[in-house]
């Protein structure tokens, strides 16, 4: 496994424009806020159909009913979290979620709204309130992302582009980030920026099961990897608890939602397994998972069942499951749906601090590809878009207030890496691998196997995969979405903002190497 070092180049620019990679919920509204500032968006997909946030399901997190407060909203995050959520981060996210919810409002998202005319506020796993917005039932993600694309390309500070893949982080003779790469193996050009944010979301393309998009393979995290920055938390990989198993790749959501109308898991012999656990099907996303992935390692089936609960109402409720379900021949109303775990969300990432900076000056990072400090070991439900938000909006204020050079100043382009692109065979492997090794439980030997595997293969895929499973073995207890079969759960108390926990959980490149390098030859799983 190599990484980017870097020759200069003669080129001396004056970057004029903010350049923001990835065109989802984070990368979009980071524009729209920027704005009039001129800001380029990159997307390597088509804006209405690439990105994770169109298939987003469940809904966006917000205190808007009269029971509810942010207050509420923060402590529902952090008891969530496990221990590893930034009290201050969960605090201001909770507060300014209201005035993002308008924000959207104002971008034309047609919120779900009760008969009297006020936003309708559904019920998810861990939240003491129903604090829920959805749009179309469990189309929020798509009908969010079209307000957005439309808003954007009406505001003439913004450029879109997309199917323009950035490769690397553009570096100043200062080491600062002063522009992106763009283009394929034969043909790159080098794009200066006054400042450049990464919102190219999260990995989850690299497991063989997955709800998102087979193209989110960490490519923001590998881009500020090579480039120095700090990376945290990245072994923090939630795996929704009840994806759809129908044959289909990736696999369609049963989203969290329908458990909050009241949805049950039961086996293949009918019985209900999470009756006696606190909160039932509502606990946190990560106790549910871990207890689906028992029963189905126990070689048994599970099953949503929403018979009683929805009957002949789920399709009107939840039309993307319901149209999921009748592909493979299932009527919801009638028939419990098979669901298992599956990869869905990264909460590690960027390393950045409350106004959306990373380590490496010149570079921000927004949306799941950063590590903001809100999710900790393991998300709160439909708090992904609401931190996409609420970033977006301060990474604005911050690029807004950073003067930009008006010196010409000398890019540094980086070497060409000589990474290979992965074959279908290969991808295949690495994503079993995932599953098999970094997947819903882990344990040391398996670890160590799939990080001799991965740092034997030279792709960018692989060296996201490397450094989470290199995070994965370092964190020796189990805590949050982190599970370690071979040790017990740590204390998952409130952290102590006065102690060293906001450094926990961080990494570099470099540092993965170097612990790679260290480890005994093991025989690698696939």
């Amino acid at each position: 496994m190599s990484h980017v070092t870097a020759r200069p180049s003669p080129t001396r620019v004056v970057p004029d424009r903010v350049v923001v990679v990835g065109g989802g919920i984070a990368g979009l509204s980071t524009a729209l806020y920027l704005a009039p500032l001129p800001t380029t968006v990159l997307s390597s997909t088509p804006l209405l159909t690439g990105s994770s946030t169109g298939w987003a399901q469940g809904g966006i997190a917000a205190a808007l009913g009269e029971d509810d407060t942010p207050a509420l909203h923060a402590a529902d995050t952090l008891l969530a979290g496990a221990g590893l959520s930034d009290p201050d981060v969960a605090a201001r996210v909770a507060a300014v979620a209201p005035a993002r919810i308008d924000d959207l409002l104002g971008w034309g998202v047609a919120f779900d709204r009760n008969a009297n005319g006020s936003l309708a506020l559904g019920l998810e796993a861990a939240h003491c309130r129903s604090r829920i917005v959805h749009a179309g039932g469990d189309a929020t993600g798509r009908a969010v992302l079209e307000a957005l694309v439309a808003a954007a390309r009406s505001t003439p500070s913004i450029e879109l582009h997309e199917n323009v893949d950035a490769t690397d982080i553009v570096l100043d003779d200062d080491g600062h980030a002063a522009g992106v790469l763009v283009g394929s193996k034969d043909a790159t050009a080098v794009l200066p920026a006054r400042g450049v944010v990464l919102a190219t979301g999260g990995i989850g393309g690299l497991y063989a099961a997955t709800t998102n998009p087979l193209g989110a393979v960490g490519s923001g995290v590998a881009m500020a990897a090579r480039a120095g920055a700090i990376l945290r938390h990245l072994e923090f990989v939630q795996f929704h608890p009840t994806a759809l198993t129908l044959g289909l790749d990736p696999m369609p959501l049963a989203s969290e939602a329908i458990r909050g109308e009241g949805a049950v898991l039961i086996d293949d012999r009918g019985e209900r397994f999470l009756a006696d656990v606190s909160g039932a099907e509502l606990a946190p996303r990560d106790v549910v998972a871990q207890a689906v992935w028992a029963k189905i390692a126990a070689g048994r089936r599970v099953y949503l069942d929403a018979r009683t609960a929805l009957g002949a109402d789920f399709a009107a409720r939840f039309p993307q499951a319901a149209a999921a379900c009748r592909t493979a021949g299932l009527d919801p109303a009638s028939q419990p749906i098979p669901v298992a775990p599956a990869a869905h969300y990264h909460m590690g990432g960027i390393a950045v601090d409350g106004r959306g900076r990373s380590s490496l000056r010149g570079l921000w990072a927004g949306g799941e590809v950063a590590a903001t400090g809100l999710h900790g070991a393991n998300r709160l439900a439909s708090n992904s878009l609401i931190e996409a938000l609420a970033f977006a909006g301060w990474i604005a204020d911050d690029l807004s207030g950073c003067e930009g050079s008006r010196a010409p100043v000398r890019l540094t382009r980086p070497r060409p890496r000589e990474l290979g692109r992965d074959g279908p065979r290969l991808t295949a492997e690495l994503r079993r691998l995932m599953t098999k090794a970094v997947g819903v439980a882990r344990e040391a030997r398996s670890l160590r196997q799939a990080i001799a595997r991965l740092a034997s293969l030279r792709s960018d895929r692989a060296l996201v995969g490397l450094l989470v499973a290199v995070a994965a073995l370092r964190r020796e207890a189990s805590q949050g979405a982190h599970y370690r079969s071979d040790a017990p759960r740590s204390e998952e108390g409130r952290p102590d903002p006065h102690e060293g926990w906001r450094h926990d959980g961080e990494l570099t490149l470099a540092e993965a190497l170097d612990a790679t390098q260290a480890l005994e030859p093991e025989r690698a799983c696939s």
